[in-house]
C-alpha cells in the first residue's frame, strides 16, 4: 500500500496497491482504497489545484513530477 501525494501542496491524494516495482505511469481504478482527489471532467486534481492526472477509463494516467509517493510495494 502507497500513499500518493500532491508534489506541491503534500495533501495525500490517494491510498493505491501498487504491485510490482517501476515508476508510478497509472494507477488502476480498482486498486485505489482512498481517493481524495476532485474529479474535474476527466482531469484529476488536488484541492490546491495541481493537475495529478487524467481519467482514462480503467485507469488514471499519473502526470509525472505532480506527485510524490511512499509506502510499500506489493511484489
Amino acid at each position: 500500500m502507497i500513499i500518493i501525494r500532491c508534489a506541491q501542496c503534500k495533501r495525500k491524494i490517494f491510498r493505491y496497491v501498487k504491485i510490482g516495482e517501476g515508476r508510478i505511469w497509472h494507477c488502476w481504478k480498482n486498486r485505489i482504497v482512498e481517493d481524495l482527489s476532485i474529479h474535474n471532467g476527466k482531469d484529476i486534481k488536488c484541492p490546491c489545484g495541481n493537475l495529478i492526472g487524467v481519467d482514462d477509463g480503467k485507469w488514471i494516467k499519473m502526470k509525472q513530477y505532480a506527485f510524490i509517493y511512499s509506502g510499500v510495494i506489493t511484489k
